[in-house]
């Protein structure tokens, strides 16, 4: 099997070595760019170009891309390498793109993979990401190696390069950088200006690529312009080949054809500090609702994004489900994203919308929600009182497997905007509210004659619903989530995890999205704010008790 595999590489390398320029020196590199035209590369015309001897990309207010584009290098694949070039960027987000593959679509210019990735911001330059790949492989500064056991990945820092804002200080802004790139086996090691910003090495034998196409990216969001020139790349000899690939070839070539499971990209966007301690902990919320499900067995993994809508966008790229845990109405992070939301939708990308996530602006934002999940806190419309919702009964469906009754005091939203005649929407959490949760005077949130009429007829309202789109993606509404004390009843959380992971396409198990029991000190732990002087932990612990017996002898 080793002699096998060993011919099949000398073949891949020979037809990577016969399919480059002829302008190689002595030294083995290889230019990829004629500094003159886009010969030897692919890319959409709306976008790229040759300006001032570089390839460039670039949008405008009119002339925006639809998701991230790449202009790719039709040479053949690259495996053990080094690549050099030189590149500027004003304004957004960029990167270059090795050992990647075109994903599914009909888009011929999307490309997934690793990536070394650059900015006109301070924070990402430098660092490995995984374009549609498993996220952040190595932030800036970092050595890292990656692995899998069984169906968990682990990204674990072994190390340190340097400094993230030492390396900032070393690149200059709206001007040209030199970027350097070397992959030998799955060791890859990225440097700007000659110096080094990561190293990462991939024992992910389930995921890692041994070869595949280079990019260049353009990404999706505001206007923006790069440009790359100089570009060359030196290909290993046979004798550094067989070095950096060791014993362990023939595994790196046949893994990735083996049956698997797929994993599933989850990110939870946490928005910023809000209430005070204990409401609206959204970045402490979304870390246990990660925590949980990257615990859980399930073959996903789930990042969080802290501060509202990522600065990176790129995070998104891949996701097969998107949760948002935020402040909302006229703030809410999604009302300027709405097209780009609309482009991941359109793939099967589901949406999770919590508490005051669940409410937008009636009209543009309000429709996207209504399409997206099926419904949506409308102003003059729904209500935000606090008080018991009691849940005795679910409908049948993957949200509530294994959810066992339970009855929480909570900041319950009610009277949402649903879509017409419900079409393609299933109520998960029903409750009839108390008429006391009508005591306020009417106003945008407090009371109206609409609401007040159907609490009045007895009419059931939802606090929680789901919707399956015509294009197979998923959406799912809750209105809970304003204590951040409630994630400690097991019933709550497993609900809202149960809804992840079906819009994520994942399967539910029976019982539910397994998860452990959450004491005073999980809950407390990542909150935005500190503890305050008559903060009481022994009340919380009495909540949590009081809910493990309910839940007991409602299963008994």
């Amino acid at each position: 099997m080793r002699g096998l595999i060993s011919s099949s590489l000398a073949i891949a390398f020979l037809a990577i070595a016969t399919s480059t320029s002829s302008a190689d020196d002595k030294d083995g590199w290889v230019s990829l760019f004629d500094g003159k035209t886009l010969k030897g590369w692919n890319g959409n015309p709306k976008f790229w170009s040759v300006k001032d001897g570089a390839i460039t990309g670039q949008t405008t207010k009119d002339n925006p891309t639809n998701g991230n584009t790449f202009i790719i290098w039709t040479g053949g694949e690259l495996a053990d390498f080094e690549l050099k070039l030189q590149y500027k960027i004003v304004n957004g987000n960029s990167g270059i793109q090795y050992r990647s593959f075109k994903r599914d679509g009909s888009d011929e210019w999307r490309i997934g993979g690793y990536q070394g990735d650059f900015e006109a911001g301070k924070t990402y330059s430098g660092i490995l990401y995984g374009e549609a790949f498993r996220g952040i492989l190595a932030n800036r500064g970092e050595k890292t190696e990656l692995s899998r056991d069984g169906k968990k990945f682990t990204k674990k820092v072994v190390g340190s390069v340097g400094k993230s804002a030492e390396i900032q200080e070393k690149i200059k802004h709206e001007d040209w950088n030199d970027y350097h790139i070397s992959a030998k086996g799955f060791h890859f090691v990225h440097k700007i200006n000659g110096v080094v910003t990561c190293e990462c090495t991939d024992n992910d034998a389930d995921q890692r690529k041994a070869k595949g196409l280079l990019a260049l990216q353009l990404h999706a969001g505001p206007p923006m312009t790069v440009q790359f020139r100089n570009i060359s790349v030196k290909h290993f000899k046979a004798a550094d080949k067989q070095t950096a690939f060791g014993l362990d070839v023939p595994t790196q070539f046949v893994s990735f054809k083996g049956e698997k499971k797929e994993t599933k990209k989850i990110v939870l966007i946490a928005g910023r500090k809000s209430h005070g301690y204990g409401s609206h902990e959204h970045f402490a919320g979304c870390t246990l609702l990660a925590n949980a499900l990257n615990a859980s067995g399930l073959p996903c993994k789930a990042s969080v994004v802290k501060e509202g809508w990522p600065k990176d966008a790129s995070i998104l790229d891949g996701a097969d489900t998107i949760v948002i845990y935020s402040d909302g109405g006229g703030g809410h992070p999604f009302n300027a994203h709405i097209e780009e939301l609309n482009a991941l939708t359109k793939k099967g990308v589901g949406i999770v919308c919590i508490h005051y996530g669940v409410e937008v602006p009636k009209g543009k934002s309000g429709n996207a929600f209504l399409d997206w999940t099926g419904g949506y806190f409308e102003t003059n419309w729904s209500v935000n009182p606090h008080w018991t919702a009691d849940y005795k009964k679910f409908p049948k469906h993957p949200i509530t497997q294994g959810v066992q009754p339970f009855s929480v005091n909570d900041e319950w939203y009610y009277h949402m905007r649903f879509r017409e005649k419900m079409a393609g929407v299933t109520p998960i959490l029903t409750d009839l509210p108390p008429q006391d949760t009508l005591k306020r005077n009417d106003g945008p949130h407090s009371g109206n004659p609409f609401v007040r009429k159907e609490v009045a007829a007895g009419m059931l309202q939802h606090m929680a619903w789901a919707r399956e789109r015509e294009d197979g993606g998923r959406g799912f509404g809750f209105t809970g989530g304003h204590f951040h004390w409630n994630w400690g009843n097991d019933q709550f959380r497993k609900l809202v995890l149960n809804a992840i992971a079906w819009t994520a396409h994942l399967e539910v198990p029976k019982t539910g999205v397994a998860s452990k029991p959450l004491t005073v000190q999980d809950l407390e732990a990542n909150q935005d704010y500190d503890k305050p002087n008559n903060h009481n932990p022994a009340r919380i612990q009495r909540l949590l008790d009081d809910w493990n017996r309910t839940t007991n002898k409602t299963a008994a």
